[in-house]
């Protein structure tokens, strides 16, 4: 009752807010608490931690995982899908190639990578002292192991993509036409060689997978069982800079320094994963029983952002939140979306003036504080040189939504407030939204109230929110599209490669939307073609990706985000970002127990 209450409140102010921007209270009086109407901005953050005091050799340190449902615990970078589960793994598992901050793969890493004058064929060496937690050496045939793996028919992650279909031979293997990935050589025990179908700039920006699968584990294991055994929920293996040693399922993970890794010996003895309920983050923080974590719910920096015992690292992160409109179903045969022409949401106007209709930039300002704000392409600017700032996307406008929806036939027919279908049948739209934090109840109802401002009957998907695991499920992760859900509020990460493909591609499994279009397809193609190593022209091609996708709206972003992470002042040699130079195996403490704020 207390939490119900608390999320009521919640929507009242989130309302009030946004129907009243003024600087006035109800009484004609300024409003008391100034701070909670600061805006920041993520530019005045660093993303590398202030080292104060001497590092003690060894001490543990408490990485809070901040969810607010259990984490699924596949633990294996071949077949995990939801972020949770890779917060776990980058402690104990690693990719061969690491990459710079421009996104482009570098010889820094457990591996090193040589390319043919056709730019077609890599050749990589894994380097002699990266060794799996049980000693035995990371070979070419892990390597290759796992693009079989990815590649079987029996295979049952969201793995097999464009960047795996662009491997010679892959195609064939995976239609059983073949017993053996042609395009893949094994040199000698540590040297790889692959050859790509095509030649692309997205080959050294994360077209490459670069995770290996323990064939000496996982060899004789049928691959359909290798998601669920307990060698990838319970025991999970990998190279990186600690090994897990204790897992208590969806809640937390202790792991040990890994003595032998391939850098050097980590500074820590111990890393202890936990989840943290965002509502409880703050009191952990405070007590000191986390020293850092996966990320900080911004709505709560401004009463927090002088917490004694912390320093905050903020960057742009690699993902939007969005809204998606169901507009087909997964063919699990083919292994591609097929797009239903008479979904309910299939009219483009619809979903156009569904976006105009929600008021973005007033959501990032008054509910995150300027740490989230408006988003306009499904190109984020955390990846400033293809991101069209120049392109506002669909600014809020109600007046706007309403003239769309009249042009689509969309009236209200028996005047209770409601427009029907261009038939004359009532129209309602089942909306599924993700649990979490507090503003997600109240978030979720901005959206239904904003779409009812313009006649649209909006509802929540069995009239409540739905945890992250269940939610990824019936959107469709495993292929299986719930054909109650017609709209959802999802987030997408975007990972290094700027390719947009694994997203909005007629064969991605995560596109959820079940959305395809030949111009779509054209566009995509062009961004990885030859003529995109120009990379003007490659910019170009994707500026009119993101105005194709405005106009055609299978999604449309809601926010772009910021990360914000408070790390406890005890802890030494820590950055979030990528390129930054600093590796975990490097992470630190100065005292034995954590700060707690005074």
């Amino acid at each position: 009752m207390k939490k119900f209450t608390k999320a009521f409140l919640l929507m009242l102010v989130l309302v009030l807010v946004l129907a009243a921007c003024g600087d006035k209270d109800s009484d004609g009086g300024k409003k008391k608490d100034d701070e909670k109407e600061k805006v920041y901005s993520i530019e005045d953050f660093s993303n590398v931690k202030t080292n104060k005091g001497e590092a003690i050799e060894g001490g543990s340190l408490t990485f809070g995982l901040v969810s607010a449902d259990p984490f699924q615990g596949t633990l294996n970078w071949n077949f995990y899908s939801g972020d949770p589960d890779a917060q776990i793994l980058q402690w104990f598992d690693e990719a061969l190639l690491t990459w710079d901050s421009s996104y482009v793969y570098t010889n820094d890493g457990a591996a090193t990578y040589e390319v043919s004058e056709d730019g077609k064929t890599f050749t990589f060496t894994i380097k002699d002292n990266v060794n799996w937690h049980d000693g035995e050496p990371v070979t070419a045939e892990d390597w290759l192991f796992a693009h079989e793996v990815i590649g079987h028919p029996d295979y049952d992650g969201p793995r097999y993509d464009a960047t795996l279909r662009n491997v010679v031979g892959m195609e064939e293997y995976h239609a059983g036409e073949a017993d053996t990935i042609s395009g893949i050589e094994v040199v000698s025990d540590k040297v790889l060689k692959i050859t790509y179908v095509e030649s692309n700039p997205s080959l050294i920006t994360g077209g490459i997978w670069t995770y290996p699968l323990a064939k000496h584990i996982f060899g004789d294991m049928p691959v359909k069982d290798i998601s669920s055994s307990p060698e990838v929920r319970e025991k999970p293996i990998g190279f990186g800079p600690f090994i897990v040693e204790n897992i208590v399922p969806g809640e937390s993970v202790v792991l040990k320094k890994n003595a032998n890794y391939w850098r050097g010996e980590p500074s820590l003895d111990e890393v202890v994963v936990k989840v943290v309920n965002p509502n409880v983050l703050v009191q952990s923080l405070e007590k000191g029983e986390v020293d850092l974590v996966s990320s900080f719910p911004v709505n709560q920096f401004p009463e927090n952002a002088e917490l004694s015992n912390v320093e905050y690292l903020g960057n742009v992160d690699r993902a939007y939140s969005y809204i998606g409109f169901k507009l087909g179903t997964w063919d699990k045969e083919a292994k591609q979306v097929k797009t239903d022409p008479n979904a309910k949401m299939a009219n483009k106007n619809l979903r156009k003036a569904m976006w105009h209709a929600i008021d973005n930039d007033t959501v990032g300002k008054r509910f995150y504080h300027g740490l989230r704000w408006a988003g306009t392409t499904l190109i984020p600017p955390s990846h400033p040189e293809y991101h069209d700032d120049t392109n506002p996307g669909a600014p809020y406008d109600l007046d706007k939504a309403k003239e769309l929806l009249d042009e689509a036939g969309y009236k209200d027919t028996n005047d209770d407030g409601f427009r029907e279908d261009p038939e004359g049948n009532e129209l309602v739209i089942n909306f599924a939204s993700m649990s979490g934090d507090d503003i997600a109840m109240p978030l979720a109802q901005y959206y239904i109230q904003q779409w009812e401002k313009v006649g649209l009957k909006v509802q929540l998907l069995d009239g409540r929110l739905h945890d992250f695991n269940s939610f990824y499920e019936r959107v469709g992760e495993k292929g299986d599209d719930d054909p109650n859900i017609d709209i959802y509020a999802g987030a997408w990460g975007v990972g290094i490669d700027v390719n947009p493909d694994g997203l909005y591609g007629r064969d991605a499994i995560y596109n959820f939307t079940r959305w395809s279009h030949e111009e779509n397809d054209r566009l995509l193609k062009e961004g990885i073609s030859d003529k995109a190593f120009d990379p003007e022209y490659r910019k170009e091609v994707y500026k009119e990706w993101q105005n194709f996708m405005i106009e055609e709206v299978p999604v449309f972003p809601t926010l772009y985000r910021s990360v914000l992470v408070p790390v406890n002042n005890r802890v030494h040699n820590y950055a979030i970002g990528d390129g930054t130079g600093v590796y975990l195996y490097e992470l630190a403490v100065t005292q034995e127990e954590p700060n707690p704020a005074k």
